[in-house]
C-alpha cells in the first residue's frame, strides 16, 4: 500500500475529492533516511498542508483564484522507515502512475534525495527535459561518508542521468570544494548565491522546454526560514524567492511537474517555515498548473 486510505488528516487547502478529477495530485514524501545534520524533515509535508489553511485562496501576485486550478491532496507516502532504496523505489513507481494518467505531480518533501526517483520518472516521459534547482547546496557529491544515497547527492545523480548540460543550479552557497568544480567543469549552469537575477537572464534560452523545477526550503535564509535541517546563513528572502516562482510562472518554459523539500518543523517553533512553505506551494500551484 502507497498511501494510508484510512487517513482522514489536514490537505491542502482546496484540495479536490478526488484523483480522476484532478490535473495535479499534490502528495507527500515523508522521509529523513540519510540526512547529513538533522532529522525531522519527514514530518514537513503535514505541517505544510496544516498551515495552508491560514493561506487565503486568491493570489493578488498572479490574479488567480485556487478554485481555478483542479488538484488533489493525495496524502503521505507510507515510506518504510530507515530504507531508502524501497522508498525511493515506491516513489518513481507513483510518479509513474501519476504521469500515465497525465497528472502534474507536485511533491512535499521529506530531505532532497526525494527528488532523485521523481526525476527518473520524469526523464522517461521527457527526453527534452531541463531541471532547475533553487537550493543553498550544491547537492553534487557522489557520496557522503561512503553512501551513494543522501541527500546531498540528487543533482548530481541527475547531472549523470540528463546530461549537466540540461541543470540550472540557483542560490547556491554551500557545497565542497570538489563539487563547485565538478560545476565548473562539466558545463552545467550555477548561479552562486542569487536566484531571480541570474534566473531571468537563463529563462528565455529554456522557453518551449519541459523544466521540472525542485525547490529547497533551504536556499532561503535561517531569519526567513529557520526549521530546515542544515540550514544556511546567507540566503535569499521570502519576497525573493516568491518573484522567483512567479518569473518562472510567468516565462516561455513548460514547467511539468516541481516539488519543495526540506521543511522540517520541529526547529521552528515560531511556525514561519511552514507557513512561508504554503505560500510557496499556492503560488506554485496557481503558477505552474495551467
Amino acid at each position: 500500500m502507497i498511501f494510508d486510505e484510512s487517513y482522514s488528516g489536514k490537505v491542502f487547502i482546496m484540495s479536490r475529492a478526488t484523483e480522476e478529477e484532478a490535473d495535479c495530485v499534490i502528495y507527500g514524501m515523508p522521509m529523513d533516511w540519510t540526512v547529513s545534520f538533522r532529522p525531522g524533515s519527514r514530518f514537513g509535508p503535514n505541517r505544510i498542508r496544516e498551515a495552508s489553511i491560514g493561506l487565503e485562496e486568491y493570489s493578488p501576485y498572479l490574479d488567480r483564484h485556487l478554485e481555478e486550478v483542479r488538484y488533489h491532496d493525495a496524502g503521505d507516502m507510507m515510506l518504510p522507515f530507515g530504507n531508502p532504496q524501497r522508498s525511493i523505489d515506491m516513489i518513481e513507481g507513483y510518479i509513474d502512475e501519476l504521469l500515465e494518467k497525465g497528472k502534474f505531480p507536485l511533491g512535499l518533501g521529506g530531505e532532497h534525495l526525494v527528488t532523485w526517483p521523481v526525476l527518473k520518472a520524469m526523464y522517461r516521459k521527457y527526453r527534452d527535459m531541463a531541471v532547475i534547482h533553487i537550493d543553498a547546496h550544491a547537492d553534487l557529491r557522489e557520496e557522503y561518508e561512503g553512501e551513494p544515497l543522501s541527500h546531498s547527492t540528487p543533482i548530481r545523480k541527475t547531472c549523470e542521468l540528463i546530461g549537466p548540460e540540461n541543470v540550472y543550479s540557483f542560490g547556491i552557497r554551500s557545497g565542497m570544494r570538489e563539487e563547485f568544480q565538478y560545476a565548473k567543469d562539466s558545463g552545467m549552469f550555477m548561479a552562486k548565491y542569487e536566484v531571480l537575477g541570474p534566473l531571468k537572464k537563463v529563462l528565455p534560452h529554456l522557453a518551449g522546454r519541459p523544466v521540472y523545477v525542485t525547490i529547497d526550503i533551504d536556499v532561503l535564509d535561517p531569519a526567513f526560514a529557520p526549521g530546515t535541517g542544515t540550514a544556511e546563513a546567507g540566503g535569499i528572502t521570502s519576497k525573493e524567492l516568491l518573484a522567483a516562482i512567479h518569473e518562472l510562472a510567468q516565462s516561455e518554459v513548460n514547467v511539468i511537474g516541481s516539488d519543495l523539500v526540506e521543511v522540517a518543523p520541529v526547529y521552528d517553533p515560531t511556525e514561519k517555515t511552514p507557513i512561508a512553505a504554503s505560500k510557496f506551494v499556492r503560488e506554485m500551484l496557481l503558477g505552474f498548473v495551467k
